[in-house]
């Protein structure tokens, strides 16, 4: 085990104690980016990016911060993910300025909230704003879906297809779930991108932070993977069709059955 690796190894004992939670949190050391999640009890560090100090600074720590922040499983333990701001700045190798105004930037963006007396935590959303969210997030991207059927060239849907029907059984997914987790997640981005409006990925660039979040979590729940599977083929077919209205229909559908499951199934809301 090398040095950094070795130090890393060291502080992720303590993580716990810095944060005053467990799950997944940043974890920033020699000018990386790490995050922890516990796995069937074990703490897993994962190398995020590397933090490039030579200039913009600023942008760079609140780069780094809100990537880690949105690769999180923030609703895999009771209390939200705490952030540190004197650790953040000491792991980064940085002030605890640009940190601070990092965390003020993700704090008008929803993403952070900060307490009094018990500083910055990461958001997480009630069960009724969750469903509203995704009830938004339901409409554009079915406009989305809709401008993609129209406006994607054959070499992108075919592009589309190759990329994402890698799974094509739900069994597979399963055996792989934090792998389709993340693959569940690039299809939408990429679903959205296909239509080729700029105004409306400025639109829900902030939604899809908040739908990603639940989907990365409720992905796990019972049959949710074989849904998604489902569907996803369903859409590959109407894009490759090119029936704006039917792919426009299929995605709606899709993101209101996570609406549903959400109001109805998840427990672990408020």
């Amino acid at each position: 085990m090398g040095v950094d690796h070795m130090r890393i190894a060291y502080y992720l004992n303590f993580l716990p104690n810095f944060y005053g939670c467990t799950g997944n949190i940043i974890f920033p050391a020699n000018k990386l980016v790490y995050n922890y999640r516990l796995i069937r009890g074990c703490k897993v560090a994962v190398e995020l990016e590397v933090l490039k100090v030579e200039s913009g600074l600023k942008e760079k720590v609140y780069e780094s911060l809100k990537n880690a922040i949105v690769r999180m499983d923030i609703y895999a333990t009771e209390k939200a993910p705490k952030l540190d701001e004197r650790q953040l700045a000491q792991q980064l190798g940085v002030s605890r300025t640009p940190v601070r105004e990092a965390l003020t930037r993700l704090e008008q963006e929803g993403l952070v909230t900060t307490i009094p007396r018990r500083g910055a935590f990461v958001v997480r959303k009630t069960r009724e704003q969750i469903v509203e969210i995704i009830h938004v997030w339901a409409a554009l991207e079915g406009m989305a879906a809709k401008l993609a059927a129209e406006r994607a060239s054959d070499d992108e849907i075919k592009c589309l297809h190759e990329e994402f029907v890698t799974v094509s059984s739900s069994d597979v997914a399963t055996a792989n779930i934090d792998e389709y987790s993340e693959q569940n997640i690039q299809f939408h981005r990429r679903i959205v991108q296909l239509g080729k409006s700029d105004l409306l990925q400025d639109l829900m660039e902030g939604l899809f932070i908040q739908v990603q979040f639940i989907r990365r979590r409720t992905v796990r729940d019972v049959d949710r993977t074989k849904r998604s599977v489902s569907d996803h083929m369903l859409i590959i077919n109407a894009l490759e069709a090119r029936e704006p209205e039917e792919v426009q229909r299929l995605v709606i559908s899709h993101a209101l059955s996570l609406a549903e499951h959400v109001q109805h199934n998840v427990d672990y809301l408020q």
